[in-house]
């Protein structure tokens, strides 16, 4: 058995697995970046009428008629 070759062959191992590592840290990252960006946009935009109070005309949307 090849000490050396076995030992050459658990570093790159290790580095491989370092660095896939490394690029799942900065893909989580990034998608807490977007989730928060994405909970900013939605706090700073505008309420839905349902939401924030009766709507204009209360008898819109009460009833949907559809024929098939």
């Amino acid at each position: 058995m090849d000490i050396a070759a076995l030992s050459m062959g658990m570093s790159q191992m290790q580095v491989a697995q370092q660095a896939s590592v490394s690029v799942m840290k900065m893909a989580m990252e990034t998608g807490t970046e977007q989730m928060t960006d994405m909970m900013a946009m939605v706090e700073t935009s505008t309420p839905v009428a349902t939401t924030a109070g009766p709507s204009p005309d209360p008898n819109i949307g009460q009833l949907l008629d559809i024929s098939v």
